[in-house]
């Protein structure tokens, strides 16, 4: 059960690595173009149309004809990778139960955008966990788990295709080892990993206003926020030259750099022989990539070839 490219690596592994895959459940085909009359598949179902195993696409999970269709795979085990909640009567369905492989190290970064919200928090270690699913979003009881290193100048992408194939690799091993024990694998509870002045990050869904740098924050802060949201959906903010209307910018890669003398003024948009920069509040960002609203993603350097020096520039 999956929906994006992140999913496809681990169905990939399990159809590779020899295992009986009877079905696939992904969303269903979302309109797409001008009019929404063209119907684009995931693409979990565009690899499983290939490799032509049944695909199974409910608009909602309780539905009985859905249900019912899910039974007669006779499925022993249900792997879920970045798909949607799942009532108990599908989770509960196969004689091993259910697993999800979840991009982060659980208990921390529950939720939606596990991703993102690593690097935005500026996290050195993230990874993968196998967990068996229970009522509550991304509670259950852990199998495994893998870390992953994030560089300081690694962005989402990075994790991203880090994360896709380690989390291949986990489901694998979290398969085998099910199978080997004929369903009573160990696993452990949550509650065992948080210590009493642990604090626990969420992951939740990021929106467009998420997006929205606040040049208020330190560097290293928006440095973070900026690269974890890079390539998508893209940090971004909005450009005003003296008193003309603001134009909104997305920002996808910035350097970390000291204080401009005599600009303490956070969102200042300066320029030199090095580059483009904003000020922060404790020292500025030099701008390397970035994309105004109706244009395509641009390096600075290209940026400033059409940039006017005259007047105040502000980033809001």
């Amino acid at each position: 059960m999956g929906t994006p490219e992140f999913a496809v690596a681990s169905l990939k592994a399990l159809v590779e690595g020899g295992f009986n895959v009877v079905a696939v459940v992904t969303q269903p085909d979302k309109p797409v173009g001008r009019h929404g009359s063209v119907l684009q598949p995931s693409e979990v179902k565009k690899y499983a149309v290939q490799q032509k195993i049944p695909v199974l696409q409910p608009e909602k999970m309780k539905d009985e004809d859905f249900l019912a269709q899910l039974r007669s795979f006779q499925a022993d085990l249900q792997v879920v990778v970045a798909f949607r909640m799942l009532p108990e009567v599908v989770w509960d369905m196969p004689r091993y139960g259910t697993f999800n492989v979840h991009a982060a190290l659980l208990p921390q970064y529950r939720g939606a955008a596990p991703i993102n919200w690593a690097v935005i928090n500026g996290e050195m270690i993230t990874g993968i966990t196998t967990f068996f699913l229970d009522h509550d979003i991304d509670t259950g009881k852990i199998i495994m788990q893998a870390p992953f290193e994030i560089p300081d100048e690694a962005d989402v992408e990075y994790v991203y295709d880090g994360l896709m194939t380690l989390g291949a690799k986990l489901c694998i091993d979290t398969v085998n080892a099910i199978i080997e024990n004929d369903g009573q694998v160990e696993a452990m509870p949550q509650d065992e990993l948080v210590s009493g002045d642990m604090v626990l990050h969420p992951a939740p869904k990021i929106f467009k206003e998420t997006c929205r740098i606040d040049w208020t924050l330190s560097t290293k802060r928006m440095y973070d926020f900026i690269r974890g949201l890079s390539p998508y959906p893209g940090a971004w903010t909005t450009l005003r030259h003296g008193q003309e209307q603001p134009v909104v910018v997305k920002i996808f890669r910035t350097e970390k750099c000291d204080a401009i003398k005599g600009y303490e003024e956070p969102g200042l948009v300066l320029t030199n022989q090095k580059g483009l920069f904003v000020t922060t509040t404790d020292g500025s960002l030099r701008i390397l990539s970035l994309q105004l609203a109706g244009k395509k993603r641009m390096e600075a350097a290209d940026f400033l070839n059409g940039f006017r020096d005259d007047g105040t520039w502000t980033l809001e």
